[in-house]
């Protein structure tokens, strides 16, 4: 027999429910209030239902009805004009209170006898139990319930504000095919909010906790970064330019496509301007590449790149420029990957991780963060360089900062040099794979070309 999905209206929720919810079965949506699941049932509302196959909206004494329409008006999903026809909202709050969960079950059974829905939501579902007499009541009523939906192949949502630890004893839980929790977790950012596959019968999903945001779109999920498959890329022979003539001498004639270049340097060491060379080098070559940064806002950069006559002729070079404070790092990772696909990016600039790893107090979130990146674009055959700003002015730097230079393919290193009277610039390759580099610092200047590489620097 075929398996009939239930999409959400978003993949990426899709793909963590491997495909979507099987229907019909019986779905627990569980979370405390403002965790988001009524926005949810009606995203799952507006995608599913038709005029022939309506959704239907039941509501109960949790929230009136009136106050979740009005609500619901403002998400750009909802559409008042198939709210009626494709999608049905009743309140069964009167219902309750005068015929108590008998009259529920039979209100229930008798609509989705004369009619059948592609789906049936029940919000909140938990406060039926309140109107139970005892506990058994309760448990009679779920198990007839959810034997009545069976026996008419529909599909339902439950929605309940449950906590994670109240679950386990709930006869809905029990019953239920499917049970998704939505929750507010302590992981460092504001605003940070996961959601859990708990079980799900008859499929595979993507476990673990994944991101998601609540929008005036609806809601937006962010699967783990570690579930992320983004193919492989085909090796090749032919080297990616860093921009700089020089510099790809010294890293052994330039880097591999898919590789990781870390540039590590004090503030205004010359950092963003070797991301840029990298970015506009590959531009002129027809290899169109994104410069993310956290640190200049768009004006600063377009100037600074007109300054250099980098971006007459460059149209494949796109600016990305981001405040940290405003960072949600698994959104903003996904917005990259969504600029890279649209962009046909060959290459990738992120200026600073420092600033990013800042935006990201969980340091394991955000070592998941650089390893998915770094993986993703590995496989698809695109060239990253990621800087990051140093405290040290002349002396070398520590290169385990957030754990991202074992990381890294190349690691270059920028320095202030002290010259009897004068200061200069060092730049020193102090790491690259799978190929043979000049270790020797060179000194270098900024000039209107960009970074020119000058001499060798003697021993001292």
């Amino acid at each position: 027999m075929a398996e009939h999905r239930l999409g959400s209206g978003r993949p990426r929720l899709d793909a963590i429910l491997g495909g979507g919810l099987i229907n019909p079965s019986i779905a627990l949506i569980a979370g405390l209030p403002g965790s988001g699941k009524t926005v949810l049932a009606q995203q799952y509302a507006f995608a599913n239902g038709t005029d022939q196959l309506p959704a239907v909206y039941l509501s109960t004494v949790a929230e009136p009805l009136s106050k979740i329409l009005y609500f619901g008006e403002a998400l750009s999903f909802f559409e008042p004009g198939r709210v009626g026809r494709s999608v049905l909202f009743e309140d069964l709050g009167g219902e309750l209170e005068s015929d108590g969960l008998t009259g529920i079950l039979s209100r229930i059974t008798g609509l989705v006898e004369r009619r059948p829905c592609s789906l049936l939501i029940i919000d909140s579902f938990r406060a039926l139990r309140y109107r139970a007499v005892g506990e058994r009541e309760f448990e009679s009523f779920v198990h007839q319930l959810a034997g009545r939906l069976a026996a008419t192949g529909t599909m339902a949502l439950w929605l309940g504000e449950y906590r994670r630890d109240e679950l386990e004893g709930c006869p809905e839980f029990a019953v239920a095919d499917a049970a998704v929790l939505l929750a507010t977790e302590d992981s460092g950012q504001r605003g940070s909010r996961d959601l859990r596959v708990l079980k799900l019968r008859g499929s595979d999903f993507l476990s673990g906790a994944h991101a998601y945001r609540i929008e005036s779109a609806g809601i937006r999920v962010f699967p783990r970064l570690s579930d992320i498959d983004s193919g492989t890329y085909e090796l090749g022979q032919r080297r990616a330019t860093t921009g700089i003539a020089a510099l790809d001498l010294l890293v052994g004639d330039g880097y591999w496509p898919g590789s990781a270049t870390l540039v590590i340097g004090p503030s205004g060491s010359g950092k963003t301007v070797m991301g840029l060379q990298f970015i506009y080098g590959g531009a002129a070559l027809g290899e169109p590449g994104i410069f993310a940064s956290m640190q200049e806002n768009q004006v600063q950069l377009e100037r600074m790149i007109s300054g250099f006559g980098w971006g007459t002729g460059a149209p494949d070079a796109v600016l990305r420029c981001d405040s940290p404070n405003d960072i949600y790092i698994d959104q903003w990772y996904y917005d990259l990957l969504d600029t890279i696909r649209s962009a046909g990016a060959c290459r990738v600039v992120i200026d600073s991780l420092g600033d990013l790893a800042a935006a990201c107090p969980d340091e394991k979130r955000f070592r998941e963060f650089v390893y998915a990146l770094l993986n993703h674009c590995s496989r698809a055959g695109i060239s990253v360089l990621l800087t990051f700003e140093s405290a040290e002015l002349y002396g070398h730097t520590t290169l385990s900062e957030h754990g991202v230079s074992h990381l890294s393919d190349n690691v270059i290193l920028l320095q202030y040099v002290r010259d009897h009277d004068h200061f200069g610039r060092a730049l020193t390759v102090l790491k690259t794979r799978a190929s043979r580099h000049v270790p020797q610092p060179h000194n270098f200047e900024i000039t209107h070309d960009g970074i020119t590489i000058t001499t060798p620097r003697s021993p001292v």
